[in-house]
């Protein structure tokens, strides 16, 4: 083995002398020079990508409180449903809880929809020709209102 900063010199069968510092132990193993005089460590584990399989997942508790609500207050339930989603997507996480409850309060809102123009309205259309035809006749007697017949004398009350 030649010496790197002697490359001339012809390679010898001596180990290298130990450091200066002193002799160590027979039968003990030599330690490594240390240069820069700083520690050495060992290297650091690499980093983990995924979380641990027990950590919880973000937006998952929002994600069950937005089911819960969305089958009584489908707008708020939509809201935190979809803020439960992006969540958990921005984690790399699937929410059923929250996917469901989106998809059923968007559903229960148009059903209410739906509902409201086909009942509300011509209820309360109704109630006015029934108010206008009872008014026509000063609200005594019976009056007929699409094809069914109106007591006047009980809408005065």
């Amino acid at each position: 083995m030649t010496d790197p900063q002697n490359p001339n010199d012809p390679p010898s069968s001596v180990p290298p002398a130990p450091p200066a510092y002193g002799q160590p132990p027979t039968g003990a193993p030599q330690a490594q020079p240390q240069y820069g005089g700083a520690p050495q460590y060992a290297s650091a584990p690499p980093p983990s990508y995924a979380p641990p399989a027990d950590a919880p997942v973000p937006g998952r508790t929002m994600g069950i409180i937005a089911f819960i609500l969305s089958f009584f207050v489908q707008l708020i339930a939509l809201i935190l449903g979809i803020i439960a989603l992006v969540q958990s997507r921005k984690a790399g996480a699937k929410n059923g809880w929250a996917v469901a409850a989106v998809i059923i309060s968007v559903v229960l809102m148009v059903l209410g929809a739906i509902l409201f123009f086909a009942v509300v309205i011509p209820l309360i259309t109704y109630s006015s020709e029934v108010v206008q035809a009872c008014q026509a006749v000063g609200f005594e007697g019976t009056v007929e209102v699409r094809g069914l017949t109106v007591d006047c004398s009980n809408a005065n009350r």
